[in-house]
């Protein structure tokens, strides 16, 4: 899964962006990857692993929200919450 934040553009600053994705890793956990910037610029990535899915998600959605409540909105969302 992932979600892309943008601050509104507007003509005294560069929009910032955050981008937050979900993945599977090759040990039976899941990995939260954050990268954060400046739009049009190389971001600053981090990385935070969780034991399971929904741990991780839960974590996921929880900085979402900060960041919404921070004044970013969302882009897009790509993929499930769940495997079917």
């Amino acid at each position: 899964m992932r979600i892309y934040l943008q601050t509104r553009p507007n003509a005294n600053t560069i929009p910032r962006f955050y981008h937050l994705a979900l993945q599977e890793d090759l040990l039976e956990g899941w990995t939260l990857v954050k990268e954060t910037g400046y739009q049009g610029s190389k971001g600053k990535v981090s990385t935070q692993h969780f034991g399971n899915q929904d741990d991780a998600l839960q974590a996921m959605l929880q900085i979402r929200d900060a960041q919404i409540k921070r004044g970013y909105q969302v882009v897009f969302v790509q993929g499930q919450t769940r495997p079917e």
